[in-house]
C-alpha cells in the first residue's frame, strides 16, 4: 500500500510537485479553482485527491479509503506559494503515511536561481535530507505546471519540451499531446485530449512507468483524468474526477 501511493503522491505532485519554465502565461489559462478525483487502484475505491488553485497559493490533498487506508492510513497535504506569473517560491509537504510522521520544505530562491530542501521526521525530531539544485529563475510547481499546460493548447501529434523540478531533481521533459479521447468519469463523458508528460524513469521519478494526462478538449482544459502505469507489483493507478465537481 505504500508504494502504491508514493507513486501516486510522487506523481501527482511531481506532474499536478514539479516545477516548469512557463512557455506561455499561465494566466491564459481558464480558472483552475478546486477539483476533487477519485483514485482506483485494481479495481477498489482506494482514496480522494482534492486540487485547489487559487490566486498566489495552491494546495493538494491526498487520502487513503476503503480497504486500503484500513491496512495503510494515508493522510499527506500539501501546500505552495506563488510570485506573480506563478512562479513557485516555497512548497510544503506534510505526509502521515502509516506509522511515518514527515516533512519537506522546498524554498526556491529567484535571486540566485536555486531550489534547496530539508526533510524532516517529525515523530523522532531529526533531519533527515537536504540539499540544494539550479533552477530557472521562474520555476512552477505541478499545480501550476498543469495550469501552463492548459494554456499551451498543444494538438495531437505536437510535443513540447519543459524544464521540470521537484525541488530534489531538475530536468528537461518532453511532453507529447497524443490522441483525441473520449473519457467517461463519474462527473460524466469529456472530449480530450490524452498527454504523456516523459517524467518516469529516472528523469524527475525514479520509477519505472509511464504517466498520462486527460485535458478536455475545450476553451476549460479541464483536467479530468489521470493515469500511472506502473511495473508489478503495482499496476494500474487512475485518477478520475468526482461527479458534480466540474468547474
Amino acid at each position: 500500500m505504500p508504494v502504491v501511493f508514493g507513486a501516486v503522491r510522487a506523481f501527482v505532485l511531481t506532474l499536478l510537485l514539479a516545477a516548469v519554465f512557463p512557455l506561455t502565461c499561465a494566466s491564459e489559462a481558464p480558472r483552475l479553482g478546486t477539483l476533487s478525483y477519485d483514485i482506483e487502484w485494481r479495481l477498489i475505491h482506494a482514496g480522494t485527491a482534492r486540487i485547489d488553485l487559487e490566486g498566489p497559493k495552491g494546495t493538494l490533498k491526498l487520502d487513503s479509503a476503503g480497504l486500503v487506508s484500513a491496512l495503510y492510513k494515508i493522510d499527506d497535504s500539501y501546500a505552495v506559494q506563488y510570485d506573480e506569473g506563478f512562479c513557485v517560491t516555497s512548497s510544503l509537504l506534510d505526509g502521515m503515511e502509516g506509522k511515518r510522521h514527515r516533512r519537506l520544505q522546498v524554498t526556491v530562491d529567484r535571486a540566485t536561481n536555486h531550489a534547496s530542501f530539508v526533510e524532516q521526521d517529525l515523530l523522532r525530531g531529526s533531519n533527515i535530507g537536504y540539499g540544494r539544485i539550479d533552477v530557472p529563475n521562474c520555476v512552477h510547481d505541478v499545480l501550476g505546471a498543469i495550469h501552463v499546460l492548459r494554456g499551451m493548447n498543444a494538438a495531437p501529434g505536437q510535443t513540447v519540451q519543459l524544464p521540470m523540478s521537484d525541488g530534489r531533481h531538475a530536468a528537461s521533459v518532453k511532453v507529447e499531446a497524443q490522441e483525441r479521447e473520449d473519457v467517461v468519469t463519474p462527473a460524466g463523458t469529456f472530449h480530450t485530449i490524452r498527454y504523456e508528460p516523459g517524467i518516469m524513469n529516472g528523469v524527475i521519478y525514479p520509477r519505472k512507468g509511464r504517466a498520462f494526462i486527460w485535458l478536455t478538449d475545450d476553451a476549460k482544459k479541464t483536467p479530468v483524468q489521470i493515469r500511472l502505469r506502473l511495473a508489478f507489483p503495482i499496476g494500474t493507478v487512475t485518477l478520475q474526477l468526482e461527479k458534480g465537481l466540474l468547474p
